[in-house]
């Protein structure tokens, strides 16, 4: 006979205190989202106003979005968002896991002198650098072209090259060997074998540089100042003046930046998932 466990006053006591928690939480995530979305459906009387949670007078004034993405640019900022974050994916993608398969596979003079300095690397802040990388790109004369920030993610990306390291410890070196035997090139090598295995580490670089990529703001507004070459972050630095922003409308771009973000978290989340599991156990 199954007896029923009875729940103790410490039992009751934390209990209560895990969904407490968890509604405190969920409220800490949910009311900022909730802010800018009715903020971006009030007009400018409306917003100054009314109290940041009070529901719009209407759900169907689109007059911000049309002007978000009219005088933001927000189309030619989807654009220009989507090339540099495809080359730079691109790019960080074969450059870390060929990097990641010489660093793993062969043994040669001051490799590890190599892994050091990519260490050492990402200890320095990056703001500390910024005059270097600033002439740097602007001797390579890709200053306000979408190169620049394509450089900059492609050769500033040390925490991929690492995550691909990792990965390969779990690729045995026979099967390279196998190959060998067949008669393959390294590169073949690379490309049949190493690759089609990394494809966890590759799920998991493409979500996080991804990310970092669509979001940052410093990056483009330093080395684009063109308005032609905007990007979403940018696009909405145009609404902000230097006495005063029209937030209702900066509002309405920030939910126009987040739809693509939170449709590619409902296709993708399951790699995510996976990426970071197996990440952790590798």
């Amino acid at each position: 006979m199954i007896r029923r466990r009875h729940l103790t006053v410490k039992d009751m006591f934390f209990s209560i205190l895990k969904y407490v928690s968890l509604i405190i939480a969920s409220l800490v995530a949910l009311i900022p989202i909730a802010v800018v979305f009715f903020a971006a459906f009030k007009d400018s009387e409306e917003f100054k106003k009314t109290s940041a949670l009070a529901l719009p007078k209407s759900f169907f004034n689109f007059s911000n979005y049309i002007e978000a993405f009219i005088k933001g640019k927000m189309l030619t900022g989807f654009v220009n968002t989507v090339i540099i974050m495809g080359v730079s994916l691109a790019g960080v993608i074969f450059i870390g896991t060929m990097l990641a398969y010489v660093l793993h596979r062969f043994n040669f003079r001051f490799k590890n002198v190599i892994l050091g300095a990519f260490l050492l690397a990402t200890l320095i802040p990056g703001v500390t650098t910024q005059v270097a990388t600033f002439q740097v790109i602007n001797a390579l004369g890709v200053y306000n072209t979408r190169f620049a920030p394509i450089l900059l993610y492609m050769g500033t990306d040390i925490i991929s090259i690492y995550i691909f390291l990792q990965f390969m410890d779990n690729i045995s070196i026979s099967m390279d060997e196998a190959a060998m035997i067949e008669g393959a090139s390294y590169f073949t090598i690379y490309r049949k074998v190493i690759l089609p295995l990394l494809k966890p580490a590759i799920a998991t670089v493409v979500i996080i540089k991804g990310v970092g990529i669509y979001n940052d703001f410093y990056t483009p507004f330093l080395y684009m100042p063109n308005t032609k070459l905007n990007v979403l972050s940018t696009a909405l630095f145009k609404f902000k003046g230097p006495y005063s922003a029209k937030w209702e409308v900066i509002c309405a771009c920030i939910m126009i930046v987040v739809i693509p973000t939170f449709l590619a978290f409902l296709f993708l989340q399951k790699y995510i998932y996976n990426g970071f599991t197996s990440g952790s156990v590798k």
